[in-house]
């Protein structure tokens, strides 16, 4: 593991900072963010499946996924990219459908380190409470679970360029 993840959600202010390092180069971090085939080896906690109906990544592209509990029980997720991602960065909606009408407005920039990548994201919320919500339901915890896969997603793709 690169880094250890660091989350920072201020008092009073409706955001949530995230950062973290990677061992691997940002076209590949950048890779495995974007094509629908790696994204789902890492996104979420390991325990549910991740199913994508849709993920279109271009400004205005809409994204929709599922992830499914070992009982059948689904969490849906879907939004819009906003502008076009790039290595440098991205930016989209997010919005579980569990709670639907609870948008949040997400960027991520991936830091070029040479050989290795910081992303740096932040999660705007429309509200302190909304965002203490996000906070109260073990965000961090899949955020740290997932990112942990990524690095064995991360570790694959380097083994396979080397």
């Amino acid at each position: 593991m690169m880094g250890a993840l660091e989350v920072t959600a201020p008092a009073g202010v409706p955001f949530i900072d995230f950062s973290r390092e990677f061992d691997a180069p940002r076209d590949l971090v950048f890779r495995a963010w974007t094509e629908p085939d790696l994204l789902v080896q890492w996104l979420g906690p390991r325990r549910l499946t991740m199913i994508i109906d849709e993920y279109d990544v271009r400004d205005g592209g809409r994204w929709r996924y599922v992830h499914r509990d070992s009982d059948g029980t689904e969490y849906g997720f879907h939004g819009v990219f906003h502008g076009t991602p790039r290595p440098e960065g991205m930016v989209q909606t997010f919005e579980f459908e569990g709670a639907p009408g609870h948008v949040s407005l997400d960027s991520v920039v991936l830091e070029d380190l040479g050989g290795r990548t910081r992303v740096r994201g932040r999660s705007v919320h429309q509200s302190v409470e909304a965002r203490d919500a996000m906070v109260q339901s073990g965000m961090e915890g899949g955020l740290r679970e997932g990112f942990d896969r990524l690095d064995e997603v991360l570790g694959s793709l380097r083994s396979r360029v080397t």
